[in-house]
């Protein structure tokens, strides 16, 4: 017999399929780890095939050594979207096979976590000394228990007593595995009844198709996906739920783990190395059969699936930006259509490719237009912020939001201000000569946190000291920049001293639970201020929230990406969905400095079908997607004539294929990225629009050009989120 074999490296050299024996009497598998020789090294490997002759010589192909594990990690499934992967995303064999096993395993650094227990040997008679009074104390501890003890319990009673009763074998150990669990819940489930739009979205999703769910914020999605999920397990078949955030997991989790206890699972980067490991086997094994995570939870090792659902389907989050890069939906797909089972999409915001696909029949539309509470949404108050400069008020805060947040205060009532950029402020200048601190790393300016009295980076995390003078002029005249998250807590609490003022971001949330952690004090606090990035803009279900305020509402608006009047659309329908949830009237403050912006018409009317219908237009008239595919290739290293060199190759090639091509480009340029250095690494990029008739021709000879010429440090991406 020999197998076909994906060694574990990365490296494009190494891409492709060794072929060796499996020696008598060594069980091998299709999806199993194993030990080989590979040069002058011992290496991993996977086995993708098993087969009975050979493409070489027989004489020439190595034997496999042994085997890590004594079961196939790799399941039959996940091996097929390995070939889809490799596929669809131009990406290596061996960097997919890496995303279905947790690096733990990979790596061998976390085992299996035993512990031990102990109980009375049947029927063993026995003969204690007087002396043994300890000895005696664990036996009766032991009968009246009547059960395994664990070895916590007895630990008072002594080692040596212990050893004493086992060598006589009067009590037995036996040593079980324990599965680490990253926390525990304790709420109860509440039995709901459905509103009738829920009812109907659970019978329209019943068979194999997409499904775009698409409901307003506070209309009961969450328990649409509880109810199907139900259905699935009675049907014996397991589910797959994601989230784009890891804050949005607690709740999330609270939720599920009180209707459906130790079957969920929980899969993202939050866990402890032991938690992870736990977490997949506890799926592979089929304890668990439902895996709620981020987006690398759609990689969750369970069979027979028989839903897959994506909430906030649009956010960009479940687009990988690092290697290997891939787009969830895309894997969703696959999986949902091999196991035949329906994927629902579900968001009050759905992306306007999605909501372009249902409206072209592509996907099945549900819509849930109404909250199931039954109260209106909560009004949006648009302030313009020159106006508020004109009457002198050059602040964070509008009179209008001070005024509604007094009022929260005095009513015990809790609100959520948000802002997304997190720090003191987003930069430090010179005002005589303009010289701005930079990342030496990057190309991006520093932000001044206050609290710890640095300037970090925040793409490589390097920190460096507070400006205290310039280091070009020598002026002390060094001026902030935007306001960032600290800076609107501290102002908060200038105003508001005796309240509970919480804030949530990318710097508060570093510990483990720390997520939680902040959610349960707001939760618990009245009156209370939540100040937060777009971790708080979406999911969470607070029933006493009735104001948010929105500080810097156009910082996403005029980002040089076609997606920014989109993305900004959403986040302010997703924050102002977090206030009136429960019976109190919600209220929300929206501070722009471009209040006419067609946006803000849309937004502050919750009128989606009026946004998407002028975006869709714009996309259309200007060919950008969904009407074109965009394709970047990003060329990223230490050696910047090394990347200048390899662009300008695969550039003048590109150019020839455009020649024989000229209708399927819209455009076609090389040049610099926006962000030209991160992490010290040199940054360009191609870029190019494509018609969609043309599209998957190009795609795939722009990749054959890549392939052909360039070994390392090249990123194809397709549609890509972030454009910077």
């Amino acid at each position: 017999m020999f197998a076909e074999v994906i060694i574990d490296q990365e490296a494009k050299a190494t891409d492709r399929v060794f072929e060796y024996s499996i020696p008598t009497g060594l069980n091998v598998q299709e999806g199993m780890r194993v030990r080989l020789p590979f040069g002058k090294r011992i290496v991993q490997g996977f086995i993708i095939k098993l087969k009975e002759d050979a493409n070489f010589e027989k004489d020439k192909i190595k034997p496999i050594i042994a085997t890590i594990d004594d079961f196939p990690c790799i399941k039959k499934e996940m091996l097929e979207l390995m070939q889809f992967m490799a596929k669809k995303n131009h990406l290596t064999l061996a960097s997919i096979l890496r995303l279905f096993i947790t690096s733990e395993m990979r790596e061998g650094k976390v085992k299996p976590l035993y512990k031990s227990y102990y109980s009375l040997a049947e029927n063993k008679e026995y003969v204690l000394t007087k002396t043994a009074r300890k000895q005696q104390e664990i036996i009766n501890y032991l009968k009246n228990r009547n059960e395994l003890v664990s070895a916590d319990e007895l630990v008072n009673f002594g080692y040596s007593s212990l050893k004493s009763l086992l060598d006589k074998g009067i009590i037995i150990k036996e040593n079980i595995k324990k599965y680490r669990q990253p926390f525990t819940i304790s709420a109860e489930s509440k039995k709901i009844v459905l509103n009738f739009d829920q009812k109907n979205a659970l019978k329209e999703i019943n068979g194999d198709e997409t499904y775009l769910l698409h409901g307003v914020t506070g209309s009961g999605k969450t328990e649409v996906y509880m109810h199907l999920i139900e259905r699935v397990l009675l049907e014996n078949k397991n589910a797959i739920m994601l989230v784009p955030e890891i804050s949005l997991t607690p709740q999330i989790m609270s939720n599920f783990k009180s209707r459906f206890g130790n079957l969920v699972a929980l899969l993202h980067s939050g866990l402890s190395a032991g938690e992870r490991y736990d977490e997949w086997n506890r799926l592979f094994d089929g304890e668990a059969r439902i895996a709620i995570g981020a987006r690398s939870a759609i990689f969750a090792p369970l069979e027979d699936l028989g839903i897959i659902i994506i909430d906030e389907e649009h956010e960009a989050s479940y687009t990988s930006e690092s290697n290997p890069r891939y787009n969830t939906h895309d894997i969703a797909l696959f999986r949902a259509r091999y196991n035949k089972c329906p994927l629902v999409l579900g968001s009050a915001t759905p992306s306007i490719e999605s909501y372009e696909k249902a409206k072209n029949g592509e996907y099945k539309l549900i819509e849930l237009p109404v909250r199931v509470n039954g109260k209106e949404m909560p009004k949006i108050q648009i302030v313009d912020m020159m106006n508020e400069i004109r009457m002198g008020n050059s602040g964070i805060f509008s009179s209008q939001l001070l005024a509604d947040l007094t009022s929260v205060i005095n009513n015990k009532k809790q609100a959520m201000i948000f802002l997304n950029r997190r720090g003191y402020s987003s930069f430090m200048r010179c005002r005589d000569c303009g010289y701005i601190a930079k990342c030496e790393d990057c190309d991006v300016s520093l932000v001044y946190h206050k609290e710890d009295q640095r300037l970090k980076c925040h793409y490589c995390g390097k920190q460096f000291k507070v400006l205290t003078r310039c280091p070009k002029c020598g002026s002390e005249s060094i001026k902030k920049g935007a306001v960032g998250t600290q800076q609107v807590v501290e102002k908060l609490k200038e105003y508001f001293s005796d309240v509970k003022i919480l804030r949530m971001d990318n710097d508060t949330t570093t510990t483990k639970n720390s997520h939680q952690k902040i959610l349960e004090e707001f939760k618990n606090s009245l009156p209370a201020i939540l100040v937060g990035t777009q971790m708080i803009a979406k999911g969470h279900d607070f029933e006493n929230v009735v104001l948010v305020g929105i500080v810097d509402a156009d910082q996403s608006l005029y980002h040089s990406d076609y997606r920014s009047s989109e993305r900004t659309f959403q986040l302010i329908t997703q924050v102002a969905g977090r206030a009136g949830r429960s019976e109190y009237e919600g209220k929300v403050v929206l501070q722009t400095y471009a209040p006419k912006h067609y946006v803000y018409k849309f937004a502050s009317n919750y009128d989606y079908k009026g946004f998407f219908r002028k975006e869709e237009n714009i996309r259309q008239t200007s060919l950008f997607p969904p009407f074109t595919r965009i394709i970047r290739i990003l060329f990223s290293s230490h050696d910047e004539n090394y990347v200048r060199e390899t662009l300008k190759v695969c550039y003048n090639e590109i150019v020839k294929l455009k020649e024989n091509f000229h209708d399927a480009f819209v455009y076609l340029d090389a040049m610099k990225s926006p962000i030209k250095r991160i992490q010290d690494k040199f940054r360009y990029q191609i870029m190019m629009r494509l018609k969609m008739q043309y599209a998957d021709l190009i795609e795939d000879e722009v990749f054959k050009i890549i392939n052909k010429l360039s070994k390392e440090n090249v990123y194809f991406e397709i549609n890509p989120q972030n454009l910077s």
